[in-house]
């Protein structure tokens, strides 16, 4: 049955904590982001013709009051006014601190959503290059920035590697949102649930490993990278993490800001490292949204030639 393996996994690892974290009473929410290079979020929320609240992750994001919305069809979403986005999910762009000037990399951009926050914080200034390896999604993304008014990004659809050999310790800041196996987006999109197993969750964390080592070769010293997935496993995040620390030693794990809902990663699911506890996990308890990992590294070297 779908699930089987995600309950037997999680429960092995989590304990009692299962019930908890997983609590089914935990309302689905869904939410916006505002793009920037369009309006301010308050002049959004004066003007929408539908409820809102504030959300508890990124000031220009917000919870959708109405379940049955679809936001998608609106008049704003189709002038780029938003993006719809997973609550959880307008975090990982945020903790990168782009400036306008910089030079930013996302790495697995398509469809966009992250990007489009990316490109609002450069504010049409300095270089947002955009990849995508799957050359139709590489397509949405390109239609997603432009609906949105991104006049700097440079998108492609390469292979990771290919895109580090070209820019070899280039750019100020990078996104990892890498491809995943989903497991924080069972309760919205059952596809994902009836796709999983543990065939996935391997190949997915094999991959994960080779973009973030591409990632950090991609980056200039003294730049941050920040790495994210919507999934729990452990292969996924924490043993990935251990792989660069291992493997980079250039690299250095980062603190994040704390919110409710939010875990830290735990080390005896990587290596050991005690670093690892400066990770994130995301669960569903408490918060407004679903799943997710991050992490946040620096390189080491100068930090004060930003964008030069």
């Amino acid at each position: 049955m779908p699930g089987e393996y995600f309950e037997a996994r999680e429960r092995a690892l989590l304990g009692t904590r299962y019930d908890v974290l997983y609590a089914a009473s935990c309302a689905v929410r869904r939410g916006v982001t505002v793009n920037g290079l369009r309006c301010a979020p308050q002049e959004f929320a004066a003007a929408v013709d539908f409820g809102l609240e504030p959300s508890p992750f990124c000031d220009a994001a917000f919870l959708l009051t109405d379940p049955q919305l679809r936001p998608g069809r609106h008049a704003y979403h189709h002038a780029g006014v938003f993006y719809v986005q997973e609550p959880s999910a307008s975090v990982p762009a945020g903790l990168l601190g782009v400036r306008p000037g910089e030079r930013v990399l996302d790495l697995c951009a398509a469809p966009g959503g992250k990007t489009s926050q990316l490109a609002a914080a450069l504010r049409g200034e300095g270089l947002l290059v955009a990849n995508e390896y799957v050359a139709a999604r590489a397509g949405v993304l390109k239609s997603n920035l432009e609906r949105m008014g991104v006049t700097n990004a440079l998108v492609l659809n390469e292979s990771t590697a290919r895109v580090a050999a070209a820019f070899p310790a280039f750019f100020d800041k990078v996104l990892v949102d890498a491809p995943c196996s989903g497991e924080g987006m069972f309760r919205k999109e059952p596809e994902a649930l009836r796709q999983h197993s543990a065939a996935l969750v391997a190949q997915c964390a094999a991959l994960g490993a080779s973009i973030l080592d591409d990632a950090a070769a991609a980056l200039r010293p003294g730049g941050l990278l920040c790495y994210s997935t919507c999934t729990f496993a452990p292969n996924e995040d924490e043993e990935v993490i251990s792989y660069l620390l291992e493997n980079r030693p250039d690299m250095e794990l980062l603190e994040l800001p704390t919110y409710e809902g939010f875990a830290p990663g735990i080390p005896a699911w990587g290596n050991g490292n005690s670093a690892l506890s400066r990770c994130v996990h995301l669960f569903p308890h408490k918060m407004q949204g679903e799943g997710h990992f991050m992490a946040l590294f620096r390189k080491e070297g100068r930090t004060d030639l930003i964008g030069q």
